[in-house]
Protein backbone atom coordinates (compact mmCIF):
# COMPACT_ATOMS: atom_id res chain seq x y z
CA UNK A 1 0.00 0.00 0.00
CA UNK A 2 1.10 3.50 -1.00
CA UNK A 3 0.32 6.84 0.95
CA UNK A 4 0.28 10.13 -0.56
CA UNK A 5 -0.10 13.36 1.53
CA UNK A 6 -3.92 13.97 0.07
CA UNK A 7 -5.45 10.83 1.96
CA UNK A 8 -7.66 11.08 4.55
CA UNK A 9 -5.49 9.25 7.15
CA UNK A 10 -2.59 10.75 6.02
CA UNK A 11 -4.28 14.62 6.49
CA UNK A 12 -6.09 13.17 10.09
CA UNK A 13 -2.62 12.01 11.53
CA UNK A 14 -1.10 15.13 10.54
CA UNK A 15 -3.67 17.20 12.83
CA UNK A 16 -3.21 14.54 15.42
CA UNK A 17 0.73 15.26 15.54
CA UNK A 18 -0.03 19.56 14.98
CA UNK A 19 -2.63 19.54 17.71
CA UNK A 20 -0.67 17.29 20.04
CA UNK A 21 0.95 19.16 23.30
CA UNK A 22 5.02 18.98 23.19
CA UNK A 23 6.17 16.09 24.06
CA UNK A 24 7.82 16.22 27.70
CA UNK A 25 11.49 15.00 28.43
CA UNK A 26 10.12 11.91 29.85
CA UNK A 27 13.50 9.62 30.56
CA UNK A 28 15.24 13.08 31.81
CA UNK A 29 13.37 13.79 34.04
CA UNK A 30 13.41 10.17 35.14
CA UNK A 31 17.01 10.07 35.26
CA UNK A 32 17.35 13.21 37.58
CA UNK A 33 15.03 11.43 40.06
CA UNK A 34 17.50 8.02 40.28
CA UNK A 35 20.47 10.68 40.11
CA UNK A 36 18.73 12.81 43.04
CA UNK A 37 18.49 8.81 44.82
CA UNK A 38 22.10 8.50 44.25
CA UNK A 39 22.66 11.34 46.07
CA UNK A 40 20.50 10.92 49.09
CA UNK A 41 21.81 7.82 49.36
CA UNK A 42 25.19 6.31 48.85
CA UNK A 43 23.97 2.95 49.38
CA UNK A 44 22.67 2.92 45.51
CA UNK A 45 25.07 5.04 44.04
CA UNK A 46 28.55 3.61 41.93
CA UNK A 47 30.72 6.64 42.65
CA UNK A 48 29.86 8.37 46.67
CA UNK A 49 30.91 11.53 46.78
CA UNK A 50 33.16 12.06 49.76
CA UNK A 51 33.04 16.29 50.60
CA UNK A 52 31.02 18.50 51.31
CA UNK A 53 31.33 20.90 48.79
CA UNK A 54 30.49 18.25 46.45
CA UNK A 55 27.76 17.70 47.63
CA UNK A 56 26.56 21.20 47.62
CA UNK A 57 28.11 21.78 43.90
CA UNK A 58 25.63 18.47 42.68
CA UNK A 59 22.84 19.63 44.55
CA UNK A 60 23.04 22.99 42.83
CA UNK A 61 23.16 21.50 39.57
CA UNK A 62 20.32 19.54 40.21
CA UNK A 63 18.14 22.05 41.48
CA UNK A 64 19.47 24.25 38.08
CA UNK A 65 19.08 20.65 35.69
CA UNK A 66 15.12 20.27 37.02
CA UNK A 67 14.43 24.40 36.56
CA UNK A 68 15.53 23.77 32.89
CA UNK A 69 13.08 20.29 32.61
CA UNK A 70 10.49 22.55 33.64
CA UNK A 71 10.87 24.80 31.63
CA UNK A 72 9.29 22.27 29.10
CA UNK A 73 6.04 21.77 31.32
CA UNK A 74 3.27 24.33 31.56
CA UNK A 75 3.41 25.44 35.15
CA UNK A 76 1.52 28.21 37.08
CA UNK A 77 5.22 29.35 38.83
CA UNK A 78 8.43 30.08 37.35
CA UNK A 79 10.47 27.21 36.44
CA UNK A 80 13.15 28.26 38.81
CA UNK A 81 10.82 28.43 42.07
CA UNK A 82 9.37 25.49 41.47
CA UNK A 83 12.62 23.68 41.39
CA UNK A 84 13.70 25.24 44.37
CA UNK A 85 10.53 24.62 46.01
CA UNK A 86 11.22 20.97 45.29
CA UNK A 87 15.15 20.95 46.05
CA UNK A 88 13.99 22.86 49.52
CA UNK A 89 12.42 19.42 50.80
CA UNK A 90 15.24 17.20 49.92
CA UNK A 91 15.99 16.89 53.74
CA UNK A 92 12.60 15.73 55.02
CA UNK A 93 12.43 13.63 51.85
CA UNK A 94 15.54 11.54 53.06
CA UNK A 95 14.49 11.47 56.82
CA UNK A 96 11.11 10.17 55.68
CA UNK A 97 13.03 7.66 53.57
CA UNK A 98 15.27 6.95 56.18
CA UNK A 99 12.66 5.99 58.61
CA UNK A 100 10.75 3.79 55.69
CA UNK A 101 14.24 1.95 55.17
CA UNK A 102 13.57 1.12 59.20
CA UNK A 103 10.63 0.02 59.10
CA UNK A 104 11.10 -2.53 56.39
CA UNK A 105 14.19 -3.97 57.68
CA UNK A 106 12.45 -4.28 61.37
CA UNK A 107 9.34 -6.11 59.24
CA UNK A 108 11.77 -8.43 57.36
CA UNK A 109 13.77 -11.28 58.86
CA UNK A 110 15.74 -11.88 55.61
CA UNK A 111 16.76 -8.29 55.47
CA UNK A 112 20.90 -7.56 56.27
CA UNK A 113 20.80 -4.14 57.03
CA UNK A 114 19.53 -0.69 56.51
CA UNK A 115 22.22 -0.57 53.59
CA UNK A 116 21.02 -3.80 51.69
CA UNK A 117 16.88 -2.43 51.74
CA UNK A 118 18.32 0.77 50.85
CA UNK A 119 20.30 -0.86 48.10
CA UNK A 120 17.98 -3.66 46.53
CA UNK A 121 14.70 -3.70 47.93
CA UNK A 122 11.85 -2.83 45.36
CA UNK A 123 9.29 -1.56 47.91
CA UNK A 124 12.09 0.76 49.28
CA UNK A 125 12.69 1.71 45.75
CA UNK A 126 8.76 2.25 44.47
CA UNK A 127 8.42 4.00 48.10
CA UNK A 128 11.21 6.32 47.27
CA UNK A 129 10.33 7.47 43.54
CA UNK A 130 6.56 8.03 44.99
CA UNK A 131 7.95 10.44 47.74
CA UNK A 132 9.70 12.01 45.00
CA UNK A 133 6.51 11.78 42.60
CA UNK A 134 4.02 13.41 45.34
CA UNK A 135 6.76 15.82 46.18
CA UNK A 136 6.01 17.03 42.84
CA UNK A 137 2.54 16.83 42.59
CA UNK A 138 2.00 18.43 45.66
CA UNK A 139 3.98 22.10 43.85
CA UNK A 140 1.25 21.24 41.04
CA UNK A 141 3.92 19.78 37.98
CA UNK A 142 1.81 18.38 35.74
CA UNK A 143 1.95 14.89 34.29
CA UNK A 144 6.18 14.98 35.32
CA UNK A 145 4.74 13.00 38.77
CA UNK A 146 3.34 10.36 36.77
CA UNK A 147 5.89 9.92 34.48
CA UNK A 148 7.85 8.88 37.49
CA UNK A 149 5.63 6.73 38.70
CA UNK A 150 5.37 5.00 35.86
CA UNK A 151 8.88 4.93 35.41
CA UNK A 152 8.97 2.95 39.19
CA UNK A 153 5.87 0.70 38.03
CA UNK A 154 7.60 -0.61 34.91
CA UNK A 155 11.12 -1.16 37.44
CA UNK A 156 9.29 -2.97 40.40
CA UNK A 157 5.57 -3.82 39.44
CA UNK A 158 4.31 -1.30 42.31
CA UNK A 159 2.08 0.82 41.26
CA UNK A 160 1.17 4.15 43.69
CA UNK A 161 -0.53 7.36 42.12
CA UNK A 162 1.26 10.28 42.78
CA UNK A 163 -1.39 12.13 44.25
CA UNK A 164 -1.43 8.83 46.92
CA UNK A 165 -0.80 10.11 50.51
CA UNK A 166 1.51 7.94 52.50
CA UNK A 167 2.94 8.41 56.58
CA UNK A 168 5.87 7.95 57.51
CA UNK A 169 7.20 4.38 58.27
CA UNK A 170 5.80 2.68 54.91
CA UNK A 171 6.83 -1.10 54.75
CA UNK A 172 6.40 -2.51 51.57
CA UNK A 173 7.26 -6.38 51.35
CA UNK A 174 8.18 -7.80 47.70
CA UNK A 175 6.08 -5.35 46.31
CA UNK A 176 4.68 -6.94 43.08
CA UNK A 177 1.44 -6.29 41.94
CA UNK A 178 0.66 -3.47 44.70
CA UNK A 179 -1.94 -0.79 43.46
CA UNK A 180 -2.36 2.42 45.34
CA UNK A 181 -5.30 4.83 43.61
CA UNK A 182 -5.10 8.56 43.66
CA UNK A 183 -6.96 9.75 46.83
CA UNK A 184 -6.08 6.81 49.24
CA UNK A 185 -4.43 7.67 52.72
CA UNK A 186 -2.31 5.79 54.25
CA UNK A 187 -1.05 6.56 57.69
CA UNK A 188 2.13 5.42 59.94
CA UNK A 189 3.81 2.26 60.23
CA UNK A 190 1.56 0.23 57.39
CA UNK A 191 2.89 -2.74 56.30
CA UNK A 192 1.73 -3.97 52.65
CA UNK A 193 2.76 -7.38 50.77
CA UNK A 194 2.42 -8.09 47.35
CA UNK A 195 -0.33 -8.35 45.38
CA UNK A 196 -2.85 -5.62 47.51
CA UNK A 197 -5.60 -3.22 45.59
CA UNK A 198 -6.33 0.30 47.30
CA UNK A 199 -8.76 1.06 44.84
CA UNK A 200 -12.02 2.81 43.56
CA UNK A 201 -15.51 1.18 43.76
CA UNK A 202 -16.59 2.48 40.23
CA UNK A 203 -14.17 4.09 38.28
CA UNK A 204 -16.82 6.39 36.43
CA UNK A 205 -15.43 9.58 35.16
CA UNK A 206 -17.97 11.95 37.07
CA UNK A 207 -15.96 11.15 40.16
CA UNK A 208 -13.32 12.85 39.10
CA UNK A 209 -11.92 15.07 42.61
CA UNK A 210 -13.62 13.18 44.84
CA UNK A 211 -12.17 11.05 47.48
CA UNK A 212 -12.79 7.52 45.57
CA UNK A 213 -10.13 5.26 47.36
CA UNK A 214 -9.61 4.01 51.00
CA UNK A 215 -8.22 5.23 54.32
CA UNK A 216 -5.64 3.07 55.61
CA UNK A 217 -4.93 3.99 59.47
CA UNK A 218 -1.68 3.36 61.36
CA UNK A 219 -0.31 0.01 62.09
CA UNK A 220 -2.31 -1.48 59.53
CA UNK A 221 -1.08 -4.75 57.98
CA UNK A 222 -2.65 -5.53 54.81
CA UNK A 223 -1.55 -9.48 53.60
CA UNK A 224 -1.03 -10.84 50.26
CA UNK A 225 -4.00 -10.32 47.36
CA UNK A 226 -6.02 -8.22 50.10
CA UNK A 227 -8.48 -5.82 47.75
CA UNK A 228 -10.20 -2.72 49.57
CA UNK A 229 -12.20 -0.50 47.34
CA UNK A 230 -14.12 2.87 48.27
CA UNK A 231 -13.43 6.41 49.35
CA UNK A 232 -15.69 5.99 52.07
CA UNK A 233 -13.97 2.43 53.58
CA UNK A 234 -11.29 2.80 56.49
CA UNK A 235 -9.37 0.24 57.75
CA UNK A 236 -9.18 1.17 61.65
CA UNK A 237 -5.90 1.08 63.47
CA UNK A 238 -3.94 -1.63 64.17
CA UNK A 239 -5.84 -4.00 62.25
CA UNK A 240 -4.58 -7.17 60.35
CA UNK A 241 -6.80 -7.74 56.73
CA UNK A 242 -5.41 -11.37 55.56
CA UNK A 243 -4.60 -12.44 52.41
CA UNK A 244 -7.35 -12.34 49.78
CA UNK A 245 -9.83 -10.10 51.79
CA UNK A 246 -12.32 -8.58 49.54
CA UNK A 247 -13.46 -5.26 51.71
CA UNK A 248 -15.82 -2.79 50.33
CA UNK A 249 -16.93 -1.74 54.31
CA UNK A 250 -14.61 -0.28 56.86
CA UNK A 251 -13.52 -2.06 59.80
CA UNK A 252 -13.14 -0.90 63.17
CA UNK A 253 -9.93 -0.20 65.14
CA UNK A 254 -7.83 -3.49 65.94
CA UNK A 255 -10.06 -6.22 63.84
CA UNK A 256 -8.77 -9.51 62.83
CA UNK A 257 -10.13 -10.30 58.97
CA UNK A 258 -9.81 -12.72 56.89
CA UNK A 259 -10.73 -15.42 54.24
CA UNK A 260 -11.57 -18.91 55.13
CA UNK A 261 -10.83 -20.75 51.88
CA UNK A 262 -12.32 -24.62 51.82
CA UNK A 263 -9.79 -26.66 50.53
CA UNK A 264 -10.65 -30.74 50.04
CA UNK A 265 -8.26 -33.46 50.30
CA UNK A 266 -8.63 -36.80 48.42
CA UNK A 267 -6.18 -39.84 47.14
CA UNK A 268 -4.72 -39.96 43.77
CA UNK A 269 -6.56 -43.26 43.24
CA UNK A 270 -10.04 -42.40 43.87
CA UNK A 271 -12.04 -41.94 40.46
CA UNK A 272 -14.21 -39.24 41.90
CA UNK A 273 -11.38 -36.87 42.30
CA UNK A 274 -10.50 -36.49 38.73
CA UNK A 275 -10.72 -32.78 37.73
CA UNK A 276 -10.79 -31.60 34.43
CA UNK A 277 -9.75 -28.23 33.83
CA UNK A 278 -7.70 -25.65 31.19
CA UNK A 279 -5.88 -23.00 30.88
Amino acid sequence: MSFSSDTPFVRALARAHQQVATPLPGPAFCQLAESLLELLFPERASRPLLRPDAIAATLSQYQTDLAALLARVPLSDAPAAVAAAFMARLPSLREQLLRDAAAILAADPAAQGTEEVIATYPGFYATAMHRVAHALHLLHVPRVPRLISEHAHQLTGVDIHPGARIGPSFCIDHGTGIVIGETTVIGAYVKIFQGVTLGALSVSKELQGIKRHPTIEDDVVLYAGATILGGNTVIGSHSIIGGNVWLTESVPSHSRVYHRAQIHVTRSEDPTADLTFSI
